[in-house]
């Protein structure tokens, strides 16, 4: 049996129950987390990276109107039978290719909009008794290797917690979650502290939590007794806050960069980065995005 603080990370926690109001009216009556990035939708790059990184079940925590995000990892045997018998060999491999096995990815509902840290305890019997992964599914990371496959050679290392990190202007802390730090050692940093969205100028750091995290099963207790925190929700940060001096927390300033997709400018700004990269149409993008420059 693993010794406490260094269980076996048993699966990974997609909240994807919020209501996309950022960028509306595209999420009117579609769930954010199904918004394409060039051809493939943002929570499939998410459990990509989850799946990547060994973890072996993925929990969605879903509410009313998110039934779509369960189909795509479904067959969808009409539109194959269809494609297979079309020749369309392209568009059936597209269709087909990313089918999680059964039981790989399940879902629970989270029946009110409380907060990240109540849709997180909203997945407590879904998860086994050992660590946890939590990933936000509207934050695409774009790196060399997964952050969290990163993320998970830290884990190794020191067991406990461990939360991604990003360097952010001192003057635009105030929108984040922000960490405190003790030791460095080259991109971990010991977490001795966090707050969610300091006041201007009272931010510890500039080191912002960017939406994945590997939690030890305790945070499931702290959460059920956590208070309402900033905007009145259950927040993840503070349940984390009190496992502070209690387990080992790392941070990990990750290799790569982050899209966030639940803002209008921010899944623009996807959209053409994976377009620029993408095999097919790359260097057409490349072309119509210069154009468009020059007319600026």
């Amino acid at each position: 049996m693993a010794e406490p603080g260094k269980r076996p990370i048993t699966a990974a926690i997609l909240p994807v129950a919020g209501l996309g109001t950022r960028v509306l009216p595209a999420t009117k009556a579609i769930p954010k987390e199904m918004l394409p990035v060039v051809d493939k939708p943002v929570v499939q790059f998410v459990v990509e990276e989850a799946l990547a990184a060994g973890i072996e079940r993925i929990v969605l925590v879903t509410g009313r109107g998110k039934g779509a995000i369960e189909d795509h990892f479904d067959h969808m045997f009409e539109l194959e039978a269809s494609l297979r018998a079309r020749g369309k060999d392209e568009g059936l491999a597209a269709a087909s290719d990313f089918v999680p096995q059964p039981g790989q990815v399940i879902s629970t509902r989270q029946q009110s909009p409380l907060g990240l840290g109540h849709a997180v305890w909203c997945a407590r019997h879904a998860v086994g008794d050992g660590a946890v992964a939590v990933l936000l599914p509207d934050v695409i990371i774009r790196a060399p290797r997964g952050c969290l496959a990163q993320m998970v050679d830290v884990y190794d290392r020191h067991g406990g917690n461990v939360v991604a990190l990003e360097e952010v202007p001192w003057d635009v802390t105030y929108r984040y979650g922000i960490v405190e730090t003790g030791a460095r050692d080259g991109s971990t940093v010991e977490v001795t502290g966090m707050v969610e969205k300091p006041k201007a100028g009272e931010a510890p750091s500039n080191l912002s939590l960017v939406g994945r995290y590997i939690l030890q099963p305790e945070v499931f207790a702290a959460l059920a007794s956590q208070e309402p925190g900033a905007g009145g929700e259950i927040q993840l940060t503070d349940a984390m806050a009190s496992l502070l001096g209690k387990q080992p927390f790392h941070g990990l300033v990750y290799d790569g960069r982050q899209f966030d997709c639940g803002d209008k400018a921010g899944y623009v700004e996807a959209n053409a980065a994976y377009g620029l990269d993408h095999p097919d149409i790359g260097p057409e993008v490349r072309k119509r995005l210069a154009a468009l420059l020059s007319q600026a």
